[in-house]
């Protein structure tokens, strides 16, 4: 019973923090009650994926040491202290940088991390699909905040007073799921093991692989989903429909991550992440034809979604196929750490780039492209195996 309470929880908790991917629904209230230009809403956005990313190494290092339980009650804190930072704000960049993009990208680290390596610890066996529906909260996340928010806009209730309420009730379910954590009794003696050195993993070439492949398909839908209800409305795709292609992504990121798991475990890791990343390129290329009427543009984010929740999968099964599960908390961060610089570059480049263009063909175009580059890389740099 217990391994399914603690699979729950894991749930619940990701469903929280996958919120960050409905920040696009931020982006109109934003520009229009404090000014901000495009380019800064996703300068905040980058720097909570930055901050949740590094921050995955630490809070790794940390559940390790102290165990899923004390990590994920810092996670809670850190969330709600960011929220409640930026909700005191008055609008002002550098204090949402500092609230939604440090401090809860931090408390989403520790989340996370917890989050991830729990609950394969009670199912070896079935690594990629626990992993799988252990991230589709994640993915799900954005699907519950875009409607909770987008009803609060709709009531008149200012960004900054949403936030508040995002860091209040969200950080106390974070904090009440997190005292259900626990580990099986096998495992503790072989979380003592002696993890790799920093200056090992930097000479790995398989770390460098799994690093660039992820970043290629990350840096494609980030910048996708930061921008996504700005692009809808830029291609004429109407208010509702581009708000409602938020939780269309969301739907798809919450899915493939489910059926990426499954398809790793009958699939292999390697096939998996090559299949997933030529379909991430063909995908994101699709929104440029798909934003020319308001259906089709609700059903090309289902597609990018599905591929891009492939990477929180694939990525960290390969990691504990390669490395072994008792070295994924430590080692993952690592390769994880890709997201945060394409946190950063993605959604940034994306939204400067239309400031320029007034267009995000071009962005698109070099998504794609990103994205190709990534699984040539991997197909290059992860040798063929026997095994998954």
């Amino acid at each position: 019973m217990k391994k399914y309470l603690v699979t729950l929880a894991s749930f619940l908790i990701m469903l929280c923090i996958g919120g960050v991917y409905a920040w696009s629904i931020f982006v109109p209230p934003l520009k229009l009650e404090h000014g901000l230009m495009t380019a800064q809403t996703q300068l905040i956005f980058g720097f909570t994926i930055a901050s949740f990313a590094i921050v995955m190494i630490p809070a790794g290092r940390i559940e390790k040491k102290r165990g899923p339980r004390i990590t994920a009650i810092i996670g809670a804190i850190l969330f709600m202290a960011g929220y409640l930072i930026a909700s005191f704000s008055y609008g002002h960049v550098s204090l949402l940088l500092i609230g939604v993009g440090i401090f809860s990208g931090a408390g989403i680290a520790f989340g996370y991390v917890t989050s991830l390596a729990t609950p394969i610890k009670w199912f070896p066996e079935y690594k990629g699909l626990i992993t799988g529906i252990s991230v589709a909260g994640f993915g799900g996340g954005a699907i519950i905040l875009s409607r909770l928010v987008e009803a609060m806009l709709a009531d008149g209730i200012p960004v900054l007073q949403i936030f508040r309420i995002i860091g209040i009730s969200y950080g106390i379910v974070v904090f009440l799921s997190a005292l259900l954590f626990a580990v099986p009794e096998s495992t503790r003696s072989a979380e003592v093991k002696k993890t790799q050195t920093i200056g090992e993993l930097i000479t790995d070439s398989k770390v460098w692989a799994l690093f660039l492949a992820m970043f290629a398909g990350t840096f494609a839908g980030l910048l996708v989903i930061g921008n996504l209800k700005p692009i809808g409305l830029n291609f004429g795709v109407s208010e509702v429909y581009a708000t409602t292609a938020i939780s269309f992504l969301a739907i798809g990121n919450m899915v493939g991550r489910v059926l990426w798991g499954y398809v790793s475990d009958k699939l292999g890791g390697r096939r998996s992440v090559l299949l997933a990343l030529v379909l991430l390129t063909l995908f994101t290329i699709l929104i440029l034809p798909g934003s020319q009427s308001n259906i089709t543009f609700l059903f090309i984010p289902f597609l990018v979604g599905l591929g891009f929740g492939a990477n929180f999968v694939l990525f960290a099964t390969e990691v504990s196929q390669l490395y072994g599960v008792d070295k994924l908390g430590t080692i993952y961060p690592y390769v994880f750490l890709s997201y945060g610089f394409a946190g950063i570059i993605g959604p940034s480049v994306g939204g400067w780039l239309f400031d320029v263009t007034h267009s995000y063909t071009i962005p698109i175009i070099l998504s794609a492209i990103i994205c190709a580059a990534g699984a040539l890389i991997f197909r290059v740099m992860i040798p063929k195996r026997n095994v998954p």
